[in-house]
């Protein structure tokens, strides 16, 4: 289970960032921190929610305890009742011995359920039960057990949404969602890719056995500016140490950016299950007849409407994401009567 669950007297590793988005959410976890109050870690994929859970936890009075953290989506509902609450002896088929379950070795300490809204809705009242009473009982005991335990709930979902869809426990998210501290996405920090960018690349370079990392060319640099990040930093971390290990000259600027591992021209296309059976062309085939000055106009009008607000209606900016000068981008705009200012 080491791969599961990760328990810990290690402070956490360094944070960068300074943008403002970024700075404001770390003041947050800052005040939150010293309360032994549930705290949910709500972001994106990517964004270093682990991270944040063990700030919280080692800027609060419970540094010197334990740190617990259990991938609640990597177990099944039997496994993880038994992970979180232990087990005694003959409980079940294979249960030698007393087991000591996470909240029982978090006790103290602080206890990181990853995954939240994987969480089945019966662990989710016996999860309930312990935030209420700080009790618990082992699978197959009748001894209760009294635990102090701080929780840090994380996950990607909308856990309002899976509430209101009766998939998560409204009592539960109320219990839970004493602070909520969110994390901004890294569309929304741009000014932290670079720094972060050479974080990478120089501990890259190091696992590598290099002298130096020579940094960035400028091509590069601009094309990680550009770049929407749907994976955060976890794919910024990716596609850096992949571009560090593939340049070919270790003492020149890293050139290109290698953001898809899979990006090669010899790749297999993706198969219509459809098209295959009946002998078709891989490629998809446009639907004929259609109005192409209008098909045109509809491609034009959604690139022109999200360059602008990904540019944050910087008009300088969304040309140069289009590829753009100043002038076509100002009379494409014209073209499309788009406005040229932030709605509202």
């Amino acid at each position: 289970m080491e791969d599961l669950t990760i328990s810990s007297h290690r402070p956490p590793q360094t944070i960068i960032g300074e943008a403002p988005a970024f700075l404001e959410m770390l003041e947050h976890v800052s005040h939150a921190a010293p309360l032994s109050k549930p705290v949910l870690v709500v972001g994106e994929r990517g964004t270093g929610k682990e991270l944040i859970a063990s700030r919280l936890h080692f800027l609060s009075e419970r540094w010197e305890s334990r740190l617990v953290k259990v991938n609640c989506a990597a177990l099944t509902e039997s496994i993880l009742e038994s992970e979180l609450f232990g087990h005694e002896a003959g409980a079940f088929t294979g249960a030698s011995k007393t087991h000591v379950g996470h909240f029982e070795r978090a006790d103290g300490g602080t206890l990181v359920l990853d995954e939240l809204a994987t969480i089945s809705l019966r662990m989710q009242e016996k999860i309930l039960r312990v935030i209420e009473y700080g009790e618990i009982q082992r699978v197959g005991g009748s001894e209760t057990l009294n635990v102090n335990v701080r929780i840090v709930g994380s996950t990607n979902a909308n856990l309002r949404a899976e509430a209101a869809g009766g998939r998560f426990r409204e009592d539960l998210l109320d219990r839970l969602a004493f602070d909520v501290i969110t994390i901004p996405p890294l569309r929304e920090r741009t000014e932290d890719i670079m720094p972060l960018a050479y974080a990478f690349g120089i501990n890259m370079a190091s696992e590598l056995k290099r002298p130096l990392f020579p940094g960035f060319a400028p091509r590069a640099s601009s094309s990680l500016l550009k770049h929407d990040w749907p994976g955060n930093v976890r794919e910024l971390k990716n596609a850096i140490e992949r571009s560090v290990y593939r340049s070919p000259d270790p003492e020149q600027p890293v050139a290109e950016i290698a953001f898809d591992p899979f990006d090669s021209p010899y790749t297999p296309p993706a198969e219509d299950a459809t098209a295959a059976g009946k002998g078709l062309s891989r490629r998809r085939q446009p639907l004929l007849p259609t109005d192409l000055t209008a098909r045109v106009e509809e491609l034009e009008t959604g690139l022109l409407n999200a360059a602008m607000e990904r540019a944050r209606y910087n008009q300088r900016v969304a040309a140069d994401l289009l590829n753009l000068s100043y002038d076509q981008l100002r009379g494409k705009l014209r073209k499309y009567d788009i406005s040229r200012s932030k709605p509202g």
